[in-house]
């Protein structure tokens, strides 16, 4: 394992970035779906939005490698 990183705290301003360029977008996109899929996508994004600002949700990205990175991994933050 090269490196172990929770996104979860930061995780909601990614989903509140998707929330409002989906809200952005509708007018152009609405022809290809129906009032329903507006109403559900917007509450999925925005309660996950909400159960990661709570911590109740945590992301986890696990960076592994077979036979470790040559000098060693380096992790973006």
């Amino acid at each position: 394992m090269e490196d172990w990183h929770n996104f979860g705290p930061d995780y909601d301003k990614t989903l509140m970035c998707w929330f409002n360029n989906f809200s952005e977008s509708w007018e152009a996109i609405k022809d290809n779906y129906d009032d329903q899929f507006f109403l559900m996508w917007k509450y999925y994004l925005l309660s996950c939005a909400g159960a990661f600002r709570a911590r109740s949700n945590q992301l986890w990205q696990i960076v592994l490698s077979k036979n470790g990175v040559p000098g060693g991994y380096i992790s973006v933050r």
